[in-house]
């Protein structure tokens, strides 16, 4: 039977992390509509049976290229939100000791001490000068 099952796989998707975010995400609206009722609770089971069905449309797609592609596309803002939620953290428990400021040119988060007054801040990605209160 293991090997029917293989047989059968080769050449498609099969699993992945955005098929595992999907999974994920199918039993927590399923849960959400267990619990909601009338219409809305109805909606919530289309939605969750719907993306079942495109999960299971991307683990036995044989266009292998197009599946990547959708993996890479999660991957990549899977990264930019946890980046941005390690930032926050970092942001929190160094709050009392650095100030942040974001460089107006390119956009990235600088820190500097607290309490030195109003002072010339330079970024040190792309040499941009802007002044700041710290």
């Amino acid at each position: 039977m293991k090997e029917k099952l293989a047989r059968f796989m080769v050449g498609r998707n099969g699993n992945d992390q955005l098929n595992l975010f999907l999974l994920g995400l199918d039993v927590v609206l399923l849960i959400v509509a267990s619990f909601v009722r009338g219409n809305a609770g109805r909606v919530l089971y289309l939605l969750t049976f719907a993306l079942l069905g495109w999960t299971y449309y991307r683990m036995l797609s044989r266009n292998l290229v197009r599946r990547r592609q959708e993996n890479a596309r999660y991957l990549r803002a899977q990264y930019r939100f946890a980046a941005a939620v390690k930032l926050r953290r970092e942001k929190w428990v160094q709050r009392r000791d650095y100030k942040f400021f974001t460089c107006p040119s390119c956009k990235t988060t600088l820190r500097v001490p607290r309490g030195h007054g109003k002072i010339k801040i330079v970024c040190r990605k792309c040499g941009n000068t802007f002044t700041g209160k710290s």
